[in-house]
């Protein structure tokens, strides 16, 4: 499969919004309960954000994505530990300009979401225009040049 390689960088940024959230859940629960069973599961909810932050946001698990490959309407996936995967996607794509989510369906069922930091700003678009269309836009010739010139 040949087509557009999309290498995902580590996010920060990305880690940091969601060990926060997490934080606030865990702080929420344990002021709601106020008892070891609060504490417990409020720790339960900080380590359950380390986890997200170092598998989805800093791409440290090895079942992490790394790259993806867009070719067409179809998408292979390459997780950290090597493997590369034909994804098929699901349902209706989350896109914005801070993220795009991608539901796969097969080979495994899980959602891929890619932060704005993850990608260069052209990569992302692409990304972006990408998960909207189930295509990458062709290059357009340029109409402003043509006017200019005459």
């Amino acid at each position: 499969m040949s087509g557009t390689r999309l290498e995902l960088s580590p996010a920060p940024a990305f880690g940091l919004a969601l060990v926060a959230l997490h934080a606030g859940a865990a702080a929420s629960v344990i002021a709601v309960l106020g008892n070891a069973l609060g504490y417990a599961l409020g720790g339960a909810l900080l380590a359950l954000g380390l986890a997200a932050v170092w598998g989805r946001a800093l791409l440290g698990s090895a079942a992490s994505v790394r790259a993806l490959e867009l070719s067409g309407p179809e998408i292979l996936v390459e997780l950290r530990d090597g493997r590369r995967l034909h994804a098929e996607l699901q349902g209706q794509r989350h896109v914005s300009r801070l993220m795009v989510t991608l539901p796969v369906r097969r080979p495994v069922r899980r959602t891929i979401l890619v932060s704005r930091d993850m990608l260069g700003a052209e990569e992302f678009r692409q990304l972006r225009l990408w998960a909207l269309w189930g295509r990458l836009p062709t290059r357009l010739p340029s109409v402003a040049g043509k006017q200019l010139s005459g």
